[in-house]
């Protein structure tokens, strides 16, 4: 499944980028789709950080993004670094005690806040003390008269806002901003928004509401957010991009989820899914077939197995069960694999197996795909090389088997 977001600067006054604006899109068309607000933004915000990967997207400088009201009511933004993110409300927001409360807590926590010019309203009570919370004031040129864009700009003088002149699309506006006193300017005059896109492995079989509940028990263990995790190709490869982020300063590259958890922090675990919890509880969902998700999940695990008693290990071995899942999914949603391992921080040998290069990882997922096909010849050669016995191996298939079954949680897959 491919997703998107569009990336638009906001310029300073040398014209030096200062700030992207994220922008939500759900295919190439440069324009903003018929969507909930609350969609657009959760489904940007784990495209972004999760899929692309903000890095990329931000270059180093902060990034504007939309929320609605009802999304600052349940503080998703606090489950996303101040150090990333500009807050913008949206331009329907109205001023009122709740909102003014919400912004207050937000800037206790060091967020940045821009409004835009149609909150401030004369014949509001709170949009004078809201202004006060703001960082940023966005004014729109083709929506704002040069009057009011007079009114706003001695409303902003009395306060430490900066003003950003939105919109601009001909030399004449840039010049008029420039000189009335506005630091950042955004618009078509300097750029269009850019879009980029990359591949999503969708989610299977796991319900974020649920997991979110389980991981916030106070006696949540990391085994058991790691047993959570695993059972969601998806979530895996999210959590596994997300810890490669640069910002991370990995000295070594992770490929197994137990070392992502513990490395990255299970706060910073719930956090991520707490926004997977919200897109699902905002969105609908399609579903794909239960035999589909348990087939994937055996594969997986049928690898780790193979892997274990090939290195006559008594423990899990790192790797393995990733490369079932990846091999599953990259057939059944049709993704490049090139783009599914793209960034991904995996064992290299992991990566050349899954690119079809012969290796030991091969071996292992070529004898998992020959049982799942009952390739009998293939099974006997691959069991000769890796000195496995086929009773052995058809064992740990019937126990991968029950495993996955046993993992599937109640009748539905999220796609």
């Amino acid at each position: 499944m491919e997703v998107f977001v569009a990336r638009q600067p906001i310029f300073n006054q040398q014209e030096g980028i200062f700030a992207y604006e994220l922008l939500y899109r759900n295919n190439h068309v440069n324009e903003f789709p018929n969507v909930d607000g609350d969609q657009a933004t959760t489904e940007l915000i784990i495209n972004s950080f999760l899929n692309i990967g903000i890095d990329a997207l931000s270059e180093g400088r902060p990034c504007f993004i939309n929320f609605t009201e009802k999304l600052l009511d349940m503080k998703l933004p606090s489950y996303v670094s101040s150090k990333n993110i500009v807050v913008e409300l949206v331009e329907t927001t109205r001023p009122s005690r709740n909102l003014l409360e919400i912004l207050k807590e937000m800037k206790k926590s060091h967020y940045k806040i821009a409004i835009n010019s149609s909150l401030l309203d004369e014949l509001n009570p709170y949009s004078n003390i809201i202004l006060e919370q703001a960082d940023f004031i966005k004014v729109d040129f083709q929506k704002t008269d040069k009057n009011l864009r007079q009114c706003i700009n001695k409303k902003a003088l009395n306060t430490d806002t900066t003003l950003i002149a939105e919109k601009i699309e001909t030399n004449e506006e840039y010049l008029e901003a420039k000189s009335s006193g506005y630091s950042l300017f955004q618009g078509y005059y300097f750029a269009k928004p850019a879009i980029f896109s990359t591949f999503d492995i969708p989610a299977c079989f796991t319900s974020y509401v649920d997991m979110r509940a389980f991981i916030s028990k106070e006696k949540t263990s990391v085994h058991d957010i790691v047993d959570f995790i695993e059972r969601d190709p998806s979530l895996s490869y999210k959590i596994l991009k997300l810890i490669n982020s640069p910002a991370n300063k990995l000295k070594e590259k992770i490929y197994h989820i137990r070392q992502a958890v513990e490395q990255f922090g299970p706060f910073e675990i719930e956090n991520w899914i707490y926004v997977l919890a919200a897109r699902e509880e905002l969105t609908q969902t399609s579903s794909i077939s239960l035999d589909v998700a348990k087939l994937c999940l055996t594969r997986g695990r049928l690898c780790e197995e193979i892997g274990r008693i090939r290195n006559g290990q008594s423990e899990k071995i790192p790797g393995y069960f990733m490369t079932g899942i990846f091999s599953f999914m990259n057939g059944v949603k049709a993704i490049p694999i090139e783009k599914m391992i793209d960034s991904l921080p995996v064992n290299e040998e992991m990566v050349q197996a899954l690119m079809g290069v012969q290796n030991e990882y091969k071996d292992v997922l070529d004898l998992a795909v020959a049982v799942e096909k009952a390739q009998w010849k293939m099974i006997g050669d691959i069991c000769k090389k890796l000195e496995i016995m086929e009773t052995d191996l058809f064992k740990l298939y019937a126990e991968a088997i029950n495993w996955s079954n046993r993992m599937v949680v109640e009748d539905i897959c999220y796609l």
